[in-house]
């Protein structure tokens, strides 16, 4: 009986050997297939190194692009880093970086018990290339599986790529708080050093303490963490014999100090980030547009290592960011909404964008106000719909009589603001002083067909919706965008020729091939006649009219205001829904919309158009085309 309990056991042992070979067995077949099917089923992903870069257009960097949502990544070589930082960051975060062959058997080790003694998985014990398998090719979820795989990529990782290949790729990988990626942009972030080798040992030490945590110990989001971590790094150097005492205590006891607003004394090929524009719309349209360029993803687009050439200009940018961060351009604020503004600029010539603010506050992804056809023109569309129309038909000068009085058509009857009517007015005068009822009696001359082929070819389409003779107060049944208007409004600016407005003017590859090329239309649509009649007139409207607040002191400005009211009966009388300025200068074509995104009768703009009018002045001016 004795004898085959002890047989039983015998046989369960084996049983559970076998297994436990089987699954060691394959266990290790999944290590070493794991991480290869991954990585040459992703290939691009090892691309990240070289990162889509975007240029402005005199050829300085905006952002170096990184696979993460946002964020800002400069990239370095291992040569250009001191040899303090690199044993920092192996002392700090993997010390037998160089003796191990992708799994620090020790590290690991001291984990699992960590973790067993506290019955989670939150010690890691990872290695520099796991850390940098699992920021490129895994997420941040800290289970057995994630962790196996992590190790599965790194053995694959090891047997591609040289230590000193993967340490280059971790140290311009690593995220390092306040959206900055790799060692280089967190520098020129926190200290405004672009040169590595310029770092000092309490720098170094603060930036080799960031990755532990990267939103508590970087030095702007918590000095005093941020200094403790430092000197725990500087403990761990002084331990292993590569500072002295003397430089752990004097580097322990510096205080942190941002970079100073004017970075210009420290950096002649680059401005801060805190100094240059962000571009954030911008860089959204951009994005968008290289994806219908190319027929590729924003996430393929990021890790492709391109250079994507903008026509942005840092100025104008600049000069937009600016104004809209102040609040008294934003009288009509509410507690619980804010008014919204949206602004284009670009330039006529070539209908190269040159700035762009989708919001007043702008983040990645949020709605680009500049791009959306969502918006009521009112009186803004006037040149477009009526007037441009109907110089180009030859039956109208600028000279020519229209009938200013209450007139009815069918059941449609426009009322001109104010109820006030002259009789006769000249068609220049109508315009300057942007009347109603002359506008829709000279659609109705025209005819809506003339209107819409007129429009069309200034780059508007107008919906079957629209053809009715509301459209000559720019009644749109969808709205239009910013952008759109100031597409149009470029015709006019350049004599009669029409450009596609545009962001990218090339595209090219990690080879230096180019991808795609932009090349200006520059097409005669309207007669230049029109178009100088159509300038002259807008330039009264400026001098004389409703535009006066956009004037700039050394250049003639056309423009024209336009206003929609709020449709609803609960409202004041004077409670508007939109406001807008379109105009151009001899260089620039600039939009200007503001209003709340959500109209009603608490939320509506008692200011009118001459705010927006003022506002594209204010950018302008300090844009300084």
């Amino acid at each position: 009986m004795l004898n085959m309990k002890i047989k039983r056991s015998i046989y369960r042992l084996y049983d559970v050997a076998v297994i436990v070979a089987v699954l060691l067995v394959l266990l290790y077949v999944y290590l070493f297939s794991y991480g290869k099917m991954v990585m040459r089923h992703q290939p691009e992903v090892m691309k990240h190194v070289s990162s889509t870069v975007i240029l402005d257009e005199a050829g300085q960097e905006i952002i170096r692009l990184t696979a993460r949502n946002g964020g800002y990544m400069a990239h370095a070589d291992l040569q250009e880093m001191p040899d303090m930082l690199k044993q920092a960051f192996l002392v700090t975060e993997d010390r037998r970086f160089y003796r191990h062959a992708g799994l620090d058997v020790i590290g690991v080790g001291r984990a699992m018990v960590e973790n067993i003694l506290h019955m989670n998985w939150s010690q890691g014990g990872s290695s520099i290339t796991q850390q940098l398998a699992r920021n490129l090719y895994l997420n941040g979820n800290k289970n057995f599986i994630r962790k196996i795989n992590e190790l599965s990529i790194a053995i694959e990782m090891e047997t591609k790529y040289s230590k000193d290949e993967i340490l280059e790729m971790y140290l311009n990988q690593i995220y390092m708080g306040r959206q900055q990626y790799g060692v280089k942009a967190a520098a020129w972030r926190y200290f405004g050093v672009e040169d590595l080798k310029r770092l000092k040992l309490w720098q170094i030490a603060t930036l080799a303490g960031i990755p532990k945590g990267p939103s508590i110990y970087n030095p702007v989001d918590n000095e005093n963490l941020s200094k403790e971590r430092r000197s725990v790094v500087l403990s761990m150097m002084h331990e292993q014999g590569i500072i002295t005492s003397k430089q752990m205590q004097e580097a322990a006891a510096v205080e942190y100090q941002a970079p100073p607003p004017n970075m210009a004394s420290l950096s002649t090929a680059h401005k801060s980030q805190m100094e240059k524009p962000s571009y954030i719309s911008a860089l959204d349209a951009v994005m968008q547009e290289a994806s219908l360029l190319t027929g590729k993803g924003e996430a393929e687009i990021r890790s492709a290592g391109w250079i994507i050439r903008t026509g942005l200009n840092a100025s104008a940018q600049r000069a937009m960011e600016e104004t809209f961060a102040e609040q008294v351009w934003f009288p009509d604020d509410r507690e619980n909404q804010q008014v919204q503004a949206s602004m284009v600029i670009l330039d006529q010539h070539n209908g190269e964008v040159k700035g762009m603010m989708g919001g007043r506050n702008p983040v990645k992804g949020d709605m680009n106000r500049a791009l959306k056809d969502a918006r009521q023109p009112g009186s803004v569309l006037k040149p477009v719909i009526v007037y441009g129309p109907a110089l180009e038909s030859g039956q109208f000068g600028t000279a020519s009589m229209l009938p200013d009085r209450p007139t009815r058509y069918g059941n449609y009857q426009p009322g001109n603001v104010g109820g006030r009517y002259r009789g006769t007015v000249s068609l220049s005068e109508a315009l300057q002083k942007s009347i109603n009822a002359p506008a829709v009696w000279l659609l109705h001359e025209i005819g809506l067909k003339q209107a819409k082929g007129f429009a069309q070819r200034l780059g508007i389409q107008l919906q079957d919706e629209d053809m009715n003779l509301s459209v000559a107060l720019g009644g749109l049944h969808q709205g239009v965008s910013p952008l759109k208007v100031a597409q149009a409004y470029a015709v006019f600016a350049n004599e009669g020729r029409f450009n596609r407005a545009h962001l990218i003017r090339e595209i090219t590859d990690t080879r230096g091939q180019v991808i795609y090329t932009h090349r200006s239309e520059n097409k005669q649509v309207i007669t230049r006649r029109t178009a100088q009649e159509i300038t002259n007139m807008l330039q009264l409207v400026v001098s004389q009219g409703t535009g006066k607040r956009a004037r700039l002191p050394d250049d003639h400005v056309a423009g024209k205001t336009g206003t929609t009211q709020v449709a609803l009966s609960n409202a004041p009388e004077r409670a508007n829904r939109d406001i807008w300025f379109a105009g151009y200068t001899r260089n620039w074509t600039g939009v200007v919309w503001m209003g709340f995104d959500y109209t009603d009768a608490k939320h509506y703009l008692k200011s009118g158009s001459g705010t927006a009018a003022e506002l594209f002045g204010t950018v302008m001016k300090r844009s300084k085309q």
